[in-house]
């Protein structure tokens, strides 16, 4: 897809490839967040037509990186009133691309995605808690791979549906809306760095 080692035009402080790898997690793309915020829009969507109260980007001010203090403070990505045991949860979405570091550790399917969930229950879960409330971290790969949290989530989520909606249609929209998402934000990043072609 791209010319291989050449510097990324964006970031210049990686070498891109032929597969794209670079493209899907270069954090200085625009389509990075684009992706990341396009998920979560669909993801609230979801909860909204599931009946499920939750508001984006809710300033809960305890979410911090404790080694850097409270000068950190920053939003939850969504807040969902009252998910588990009459607690607010902090829901904190992160994409990852599976193919980081494929060229030193080799492929192993998920593992990205774990990785970043347990990276964000080492960062937020304990704030959390001593604040009363829950946190999903919420990671997916760029592939579609969606971690343990997520799917548990998800699956919590599609449980609300079922129980609200009796056309067998609207059972399979959680999972497949979500997909199609993801690969949505996907395509518009690798779009968006695509070489320009003089016709």
């Amino acid at each position: 897809m791209y010319p291989e080692d050449e510097t990324c035009p964006i970031c210049r402080k990686a070498c891109m490839d032929k597969y794209g790898e670079h493209a899907l997690h270069c954090k200085e793309l625009p389509g990075f967040k684009y992706r990341h915020d396009w998920v979560r829009d669909v993801l609230w969507d979801i909860l909204r037509r599931a009946g499920i109260s939750a508001k984006k980007y809710a300033p809960v001010n305890f979410l911090t990186d404790p080694m850097e203090g409270r000068s950190t403070l920053r939003p939850a990505d969504l807040l969902v009133f009252g998910w588990t045991r009459g607690k607010h949860a902090c829901v904190d979405l992160t994409g990852v691309s599976p193919l980081v570091g494929l060229r030193e550790n080799g492929f192993v399917a998920g593992q990205a995605a774990r990785k970043a969930e347990s990276k964000k229950v080492d960062k937020h879960a304990k704030a959390c808690a001593e604040n009363q409330h829950v946190f999903v971290p919420f990671a997916f790969d760029t592939f579609g791979f969606l971690a343990p949290e997520a799917m548990q989530f998800l699956t919590s989520v599609q449980r609300v549906v079922h129980n609200n909606c009796s056309t067998p249609r609207g059972r399979d929209f959680v999972f497949g809306r979500l997909g199609f998402a993801i690969q949505k934000g996907v395509a518009a990043q690798l779009v968006a760095r695509l070489p320009f072609v003089l016709m």
